[in-house]
């Protein structure tokens, strides 16, 4: 029988579940900055770089508690991946809007709003999930949908990529149309990834 030290403070499930409070900001301002129009693009870029840096502070953090700390809920390593890849997260977001802004693309194409409502209902997932993690064997309908809708984000991709590719559009505006796509597609991605860890989590605590 394995003997677990579990400690009484709650520290790292309230970071994660601020983390993900934060990743549904982030996922609000993406919302928002597809549906605005391009002159309010500039604004909503800089309220998504300050989600991002609110980001990187949670994460680092959870980094500054994690060397504090000598009993941790679970296995350091883990611990340490699901910070960074929560993190990851905002960071592709961050950067599919800060590449619209600078390429000046204006209005975007109906593609893209989709991956957007797929990003959201996985950041609504997320933020169910986090305050939970204490429970990890709970989660798993959490970790099944996530990857479900990052099945539904790969095949928005590939549609789009075919769209993008189909000679409709002149080449420079494939080309910064593509970046964008590509970093929401990498959201979509470290959502899965998020939930790929808590997935190891569950099993090695069962």
């Amino acid at each position: 029988m394995r003997l677990r030290l579990q400690p009484r403070n709650t520290k790292f499930f309230d970071m994660f579940t601020e983390a993900s409070t934060n990743i549904s900001a982030c996922v609000g301002v993406l919302g928002e900055y597809v549906a605005a129009p391009p002159e309010r693009h500039q604004e909503l870029a800089q309220r998504m770089h300050d989600v991002e840096h609110d980001a990187d502070q949670i994460t680092h953090t959870i980094f500054e508690e994690l060397n504090r700390s000598f009993i941790t809920p679970f296995d350091r390593e883990d611990i340490y991946r699901l910070a960074g890849r929560l993190d990851d997260v905002v960071d592709y977001i961050d950067a599919a809007v800060d590449l619209a802004t600078l390429y000046q693309l204006g209005d975007l194409p109906e593609g893209v709003h989709a991956q957007v409502r797929l990003l959201a209902q996985c950041a609504e997932l997320t933020v169910e999930a986090m305050p939970k993690l204490a429970k990890p064997g709970t989660l798993h309908d959490y970790w099944v949908q996530v990857n479900e809708l990052e099945n539904q984000a790969d095949q928005v991709y590939r549609r789009l990529l075919s769209w993008l590719f189909s000679g409709e559009l002149d080449t420079l505006t494939v080309l910064k149309l593509k970046e964008v796509v590509d970093q929401l597609e990498s959201a979509a991605d470290a959502f899965e990834h998020v939930a790929d860890v808590i997935h190891t989590i569950a099993v090695k605590e069962s």
